[in-house]
């Protein structure tokens, strides 16, 4: 016959009749034994927010094929209007961090400033 072993609760009970405060002071501790139990490097938020690296030269490519897309007003593939805008675009008109993508005729894209729009709004 096997014996059932009885798990010690580290936890209390809490009084229902709690002011904002305490139940504020009460999540903060519990935070903070989290954090000691777990160890500062787990806690860490000096690191990009996805937990890597930035890669910044394709950053500035980026950003560099970008102004040259604008400023030329040449004409783009989907692929391209994707890789610049961060998103493949979803209807004829996308914009998408102060960038507007429009599409003149199947796979064919031009890129302007949002701001600077040359086509307009509609």
């Amino acid at each position: 016959m096997a014996q059932k072993q009885e798990n010690a609760s580290t936890s209390t009970t809490i009084p229902n009749d709690l002011k904002a405060e305490q139940a504020l002071g009460f999540i903060g501790l519990g935070l903070m034994q989290k954090m000691m139990k777990e160890g500062p490097d787990k806690w860490s938020w000096s690191e990009a927010e996805d937990g890597g690296q930035a890669d910044l030269i394709a950053l500035h490519q980026r950003l560099e094929m970008t102004e040259l897309a604008i400023k030329t007003g040449a004409p783009l593939t989907t692929a391209e209007v994707t890789h610049l805008l961060g998103a493949k675009p979803g209807s004829s008109k996308t914009e998408r961090g102060g960038l507007l993508a429009k599409r003149i005729s199947r796979n064919v894209w031009k890129i302007s400033k949002a701001d600077q729009n040359i086509y307009g709004r509609n």
